[in-house]
């Protein structure tokens, strides 16, 4: 058994309470570094995109120094108070979202887009009797001679509006499946991991289908943002994705997520006909130069 001594000149110092002080100090200062920082969002249970943006947050914390967390808020909020509680430095620390230029000058973005701009890609729900239409399309001109019916207060309106389009809206989204089905316009444009699942919903409308060869497509970036203030977190996950990026787990994980999986499976993309248009509601920094950051379909494994 070992013993220790301390020096006698030491013992005086032991009694003083500013030694003890500063080891206090000291200590919780060690323990309160030792901690790891707490990432906080928001998810209550109805967001589709929530997996896959919780996964990608944790992707960036694997590849980074700093230690953080994530803690899952289950409030029921609306998009509107989520943004605002991340502006603010409220209760939540990080949102993920579609962007466009009036949300990036509200938020800080992390200019990774999460789902390499698979979201930019719309495919057409139609009735079964017009495909006769969508096969005579050889190019965007003569895609634009035929109608399409997006919400009205959809981003995807003014963006089509702003292509040329031919648009007929609805205020209510449910409206739209009727409309397509009676005739009123020719395609309601979808995402592309949206009609399977929609028409799946609607079985009574047995005239409804997902048009076979065409597909239009935008840039549609979805990231991550923080506040403008919150620039350390910012810095630290957009190091952390870069990495995953150069590493190639970042399109690991992407690709072998079941649901991009499953629109992949089923949307026929690497076949399709596609037209390439503007989205004029992009801000100017968006990376569109940077072509590892998007989706190619027809390079898709």
């Amino acid at each position: 058994m070992h013993r220790y001594f301390l020096p006698q000149h030491f013992l005086p110092q032991l009694c003083r309470p500013q030694f003890w002080v500063i080891c206090c100090i000291s200590l919780f200062a060690s323990l309160s570094q030792a901690q790891d920082k707490v990432i906080r969002v928001n998810d209550n249970g109805t967001d589709p995109n929530a997996a896959y943006s919780l996964k990608m947050i944790q992707l960036a914390i694997d590849h980074i120094d700093t230690k953080y967390k994530i803690e899952v808020v289950r409030d029921n909020f609306s998009q509107t108070r989520v943004n605002e509680e991340v502006r603010t430095n409220g209760v939540l620390d990080m949102v993920w979202a579609s962007s466009e230029a009036t949300i990036e000058s509200e938020l800080h973005p992390i200019r990774i887009c999460l789902y390499k701009g698979l979201l930019g890609y719309r495919i057409f729900i139609i009735n079964k009797s017009n495909q006769y239409k969508f096969d005579q399309v050889n190019s965007l001109d003569d895609l634009r001679k035929l109608t399409v019916g997006p919400g009205k207060t959809w981003a995807d309106t003014k963006i089509l509006q702003a292509n040329g389009f031919k648009v007929i809206t609805a205020t209510k989204y449910p409206n739209l499946f009727y409309m397509v089905d009676g005739g009123r316009f020719d395609g309601f444009p979808r995402g592309v991991h949206e009609p399977f699942g929609e028409l799946a919903q609607r079985p009574e409308l047995k005239d409804l289908t997902v048009e076979k060869n065409l597909m239009i497509s935008y840039r549609m970036p979805f990231y991550l943002f923080t506040s403008h203030e919150n620039k350390k977190l910012a810095a630290d996950i957009n190091l952390g994705l870069e990495r995953a990026i150069a590493d190639g787990s970042f399109d690991q994980v992407f690709y072998n997520d079941p649901n991009v999986k499953d629109v992949l499976a089923k949307a026929n993309m690497k076949e399709r006909k596609v037209f390439y248009i503007d989205n004029p509601l992009l801000s100017k920094e968006t990376p569109l130069d940077r072509a590892e950051l998007w989706f190619d379909p027809k390079s898709a494994p």
